[in-house]
């Protein structure tokens, strides 16, 4: 049985630099003796959590800033990729916390872009999770004054559009399903305008991450070439849902897994070929794990 793994695989740029600045800051706080918090998981994958906070790292919530901030002076708080809403960064400096941002610069790019359409009177509608954590800094900027749908039957629910409209997307969103309903908003506006109804127009801002959409097209191919196809990802991943969704459309033996203990043998029953992938947040060292798992089993 030959097993590969996607060459393409592993964390993408923004990952890899807030795990980077989380290692950087692990390694200072070993020298001065100080503890390193993150607020928030920092990325949607249990291994890598794991690996982290066997380093040092502490990950912790919104509940806990005030009394870290009593006890520990000297204490570092990450704000993982995902960021922050403003409320955060007021709450931590009034707490007089040493707070390193690792947000994603495209998670800030667009931040600044929900606050310049809310400060121009734009009504704002934000393809995403509502209480995804990208998401929920995306609300701060805007005082919460956004629609946040998932779904386009959520989207038909939208029949106010007295305003000039700006629709943007979590970056970890599927593309495709981003420009359906973009689609659909367009043409439902358009339609009111020639009613005479509106006069307003809507906006459309791809803001899903490129990573991500770039990887879709060698993945499918990957995925593919491939008799059954190993998708590994932490559960919680956005990107990792989508991307495996993806992968199963083109190759129905397509399997999610998270853990080594959820691989079924039964599912390489005739295969020649196994491919292995993963989310923007799925470690390299753990696809290189379940490739190992699977070569032991069958070679």
């Amino acid at each position: 049985m030959k097993v590969t793994i996607d060459e393409k695989a592993g964390f993408c740029w923004g990952v890899v630099r807030t795990v980077d600045i989380a290692e950087e800051t692990l390694n200072l706080a070993a020298k001065n003796d100080s503890k390193t918090y993150i607020l928030g998981h920092i990325i949607h994958n249990p291994k890598e959590i794991s690996r982290l906070e066997e380093k040092g790292l502490t990950t912790i919530t919104h509940d806990d800033l005030e009394e870290i901030a009593k006890n520990d002076k000297n204490a570092k708080v990450i704000i993982r990729a995902h960021g922050e809403p403003p409320s955060t960064y007021k709450r931590t400096a009034d707490l007089g916390m040493n707070v390193i941002d690792a947000t994603c610069p495209l998670v800030t790019n667009l931040q600044n872009r929900v606050r310049k359409y809310y400060e121009l009177g734009y009504k704002i509608i934000i393809f995403g999770k509502k209480e995804h954590a990208e998401v929920i800094g995306l609300r701060g900027v805007c005082n919460d004054e956004c629609t946040v749908i998932k779904t386009l039957e959520e989207a038909k629910q939208i029949n106010d559009f007295e305003r000039q409209t700006i629709f943007m997307s979590q970056t970890t969103m599927d593309k495709h399903l981003f420009h359906e309903v973009k689609g659909y908003l367009e043409s439902k506006i358009n339609n009111l305008i020639d009613l005479g109804e509106i006069e307003s127009k809507l906006i459309g801002r791809d803001t899903t991450c490129r990573a991500v959409t770039s990887r879709e097209e060698p993945l499918l191919n990957f995925a593919k070439s491939n008799d059954v196809m190993i998708f590994v990802s932490g559960k919680n991943s956005s990107n990792g849902k989508s991307l495996y969704n993806s992968c199963l459309k083109v190759n129905p033996r397509t399997y999610f897994v998270e853990d080594l203990s959820e691989i079924d043998w039964a599912w390489f029953e005739n295969a020649e070929t196994v491919g292995i992938s993963g989310a923007t947040s799925t470690p390299q060292w753990y696809m290189e794990n379940v490739k190992s798992c699977i070569e032991n089993k069958f070679n």
